[in-house]
């Protein structure tokens, strides 16, 4: 369901008539929403239940799904605030569902993580199936077929609310507000270690949006001809590929310390948006760094999650994951407003400051990793 709205991306606007500063304002009411909205929802979903908040992801897929299909030009702004906190919940709901599950049925915790690495091989392979999907069902007739995709979107968020309905029976709210926030100053506010996780996931939150707002215009720059629909999947293939290499480092020959993985892939990501923000390569060379971005991403990712699970209680999870991403999603903002709105700003300094960004959150991984790990006691005993 994520992938199959970002298919056609401006194509699909342009054709309902949207202009592009229609489109720049769209994102900006879409950042807003993640970041004044979506910053929370995660402490929603530590209070009545991660399965809850998966539930109202499906159903806001469901309801633009509906809107496009029933309405000729559908509202734009109202399209990109759904999209984008469902977007905000797909980053911390499921992970956080599957961890309590995963402890409330005594699996052994050395599994998690082949679990994180299996997820985040899935979601980029999700992506490229969507991909797929969508072009296959609009075909040769887009006039005709462009909100095919929605009828797809409406058929997998039914699925979605059948499966996650399933998983809500027996459950109950998780705790009270004054509990949880004072648990969550005790142990997420009050713990370095764990503001030093929240701004390594800020940082590659950032810096993974940035890419996918302005990956596009920078091969198409001095008027090159790319077709950008065959590099898409060999982008997230390699973020596939990336995915697969987390077992071999952290428990194969090499046995390296999380920490030690996410420093070397950071710094690795900094450089590559530095050297595309500053030099604008060839073609093939520009395609070789975005490949080399999205393996560390793939990387990345597991890698996060496993050190969330060693420092954050399950029970704070959604509420850490979620306000960690609020830095990253005001900079998305103010970024689009003073960069796509006003021109103010020029990509190549998105990019430098995204690069910065990873940069600082190799630091804080260095940091993390010298001050070592303070095994936490469950909150309900606070």
């Amino acid at each position: 369901m994520e992938g199959l709205w970002s298919v056609f991306g401006e194509f699909e606007l342009a054709h309902y008539g949207v202009s592009r500063e229609q489109m720049v304002l769209s994102i900006c009411v879409g950042s807003a929403a993640a970041f004044l909205v979506g910053s929370f929802l995660g402490v929603l979903s530590d209070l009545i239940g991660p399965e809850k908040v998966c539930l109202i992801f499906c159903v806001l897929h469901l309801f633009v799904g509906i809107w496009k299909r029933i309405i000729a030009h559908p509202s734009v702004l109202v399209a990109s605030i759904c999209l984008s906190l469902s977007s905000s919940i797909f980053s911390f709901s499921f992970e956080t569902w599957m961890v309590v599950q995963h402890e409330k049925q005594g699996h052994r915790q050395d599994s998690l993580s082949d679990t994180f690495w299996l997820m985040s091989f899935f979601e980029a392979a999700s992506y490229i199936g969507s991909q797929v999907l969508a072009n296959w069902l609009v075909g040769d007739n887009m006039e005709k077929n462009m909100v095919s995709p929605s009828s797809a979107a409406i058929f997998l968020a039914m699925i979605g609310i059948i499966c996650v309905t399933r998983g809500l029976r027996g459950t109950a709210r998780t705790a009270a507000f004054k509990e949880y926030r004072v648990s969550f100053y005790a142990y997420i506010l009050g713990d370095k270690r764990i503001l030093l996780l929240a701004w390594a996931q800020a940082c590659l939150h950032f810096s993974i949006t940035v890419f996918w707002i302005l990956w596009a215009p920078t091969l198409v720059a001095d008027g090159r001809e790319v077709h950008l629909g065959l590099i898409y999947p060999c982008l997230l293939g390699t973020r596939m590929l990336g995915s697969t290499v987390f077992p071999w480092i952290i428990s194969g020959p090499l046995s390296l310390r999380t920490e030690d993985c996410l420093v070397y892939s950071f710094i690795i990501m900094g450089f590559v948006l530095s050297i595309i923000a500053y030099d604008y390569q060839e073609i093939g060379v520009l395609v070789t760094l975005f490949c080399l971005f999205h393996a560390c991403v793939g990387l990345i990712l597991p890698s996060l999650a496993r050190l969330r699970t060693m420092y954050v209680p399950n029970e704070l999870r959604g509420g850490m994951m979620s306000l960690s991403l609020a830095p990253a999603n005001a900079a998305i903002l103010l970024f689009m407003i003073q960069g796509g709105y006003y021109w103010n700003i020029g990509n190549a300094a998105i990019m430098a400051f995204a690069a910065l960004g990873l940069l600082t959150a190799a630091g804080s991984m260095h940091v993390l990793k010298r001050l070592g790990k303070q095994p936490y006691q469950s909150w309900h005993k606070l």
